[in-house]
């Protein structure tokens, strides 16, 4: 039950905030996988979303900034039967924790990375983040930031995470499935989550979440189906050339099999970069998963090479360390 993961303890989010959301769904995905309660572990940095671990009753650590993925990669590789979530935002995870999270990633460890992505720094009171929109206005860049945000999927992309999606804070039943999937996938899963902070950038993501906008704004992946949204789901996505476009397929005269096909199992990351590259106003901001691949695991691995060592290392540890070559200095 979603109230077994309860810990009991007061929640100090913003009345309002996404994040309880979160937490509602997260509940109801941990006690809905067959992994016993006591094999989860959540590790968080620092932030409002790495608040998470104390209200989860499970075994967590609310590690320093951006460090995370570093601490839950060590427990992983040490306890590779535990079930082991990295809870980070845009500012911890991708800012001071940038290097450090892309290192997991690329690595494949077997570890599930969840990106709360309000586009501003809360906790500190609403400094612009790695994800802010260019020409942001806030207390840190009052005449309107100059970085160029930080796309997390195409980030993710890049580093060669095998398993990467996005859900939105609202979206309960889509939440859930994202999570479980990440949660049952062998290796390193990124999702991000789009989440509003009601104090500091509110409103950031109403294209995606007004009931009156949302539909011609959100393309909800689907794999192996064409790419269709809208209200009245009359629109698609044509790619022309490397382009994709818009278009009102039913008035041109497309039929659903001219429109781009969602293929998530893809090895080759070019369809869902392109995917990743399509953001509001221009495109309708794609949610799901854009990508599910397979590969070995750096778990797998290093423990395929501790026991090749065992059957063909004879060599004592004073051996080792000595080595073959001595120098001596005078």
């Amino acid at each position: 039950m979603p109230k077994d993961f309860d810990s009991g303890l007061d929640v100090r989010w913003c009345p309002g905030c996404g994040d309880y959301a979160i937490l509602a769904n997260m509940k109801k995905v941990f006690s809905n996988l067959e992994i016993p309660k006591e094999n989860y572990v959540l590790i968080s940095g620092i932030g409002c979303s790495s608040r998470f671990p104390y209200y989860m009753d499970t075994y967590g650590m609310h590690t320093i900034h951006g460090r995370a993925p570093t601490i839950a990669s060590g427990l992983k590789l040490s306890r590779p039967d535990l079930s082991v979530w990295v809870i980070t935002g845009d500012g911890d995870g991708l800012s001071i924790g940038g290097n450090h999270l892309m290192h997991a990633i690329r690595r494949n460890i077997d570890i599930k990375i969840i990106v709360f992505n309000n586009q501003i720094y809360g906790l500190t009171k609403g400094q612009y983040s790695p994800t802010s929109k260019l020409g942001k206005r806030t207390k840190s860049s009052p005449t309107g930031s100059i970085d160029y945000p930080v796309n997390p999927i195409s980030w993710a992309l890049g580093a060669e995470a095998t398993f990467i999606a996005r859900t939105i804070y609202q979206y309960g039943d889509h939440m859930q499935e994202t999570l479980r999937r990440a949660a049952e996938h062998k290796g390193t899963a990124f999702v991000e989550i789009y989440q509003n902070c009601l104090i500091f950038n509110n409103g950031a993501f109403k294209y995606a979440t007004d009931k009156e906008m949302r539909y011609d704004n959100v393309l909800e992946l689907q794999d192996g189906k064409p790419m269709i949204f809208g209200r009245d789901r009359h629109k698609g996505i044509f790619l022309h050339g490397l382009t994709p476009r818009v278009i009102n397929f039913k008035e041109a005269g497309f039929k659903e099999t001219d429109l781009l096909y969602h293929d998530e199992n893809t090895r080759e990351s070019t369809l869902a970069f392109f995917l990743s590259r399509m953001t509001y106003p221009k495109f309708p901001e794609p949610i799901g998963v854009f990508r599910a691949i397979q590969k070995p695991t750096y778990n797998d691995m290093l423990e395929q090479q501790m026991e090749e060592s065992r059957q063909t290392v004879t060599k004592s540890l004073e051996e080792i360390i000595k080595g073959e070559e001595n120098w001596i200095v005078e």
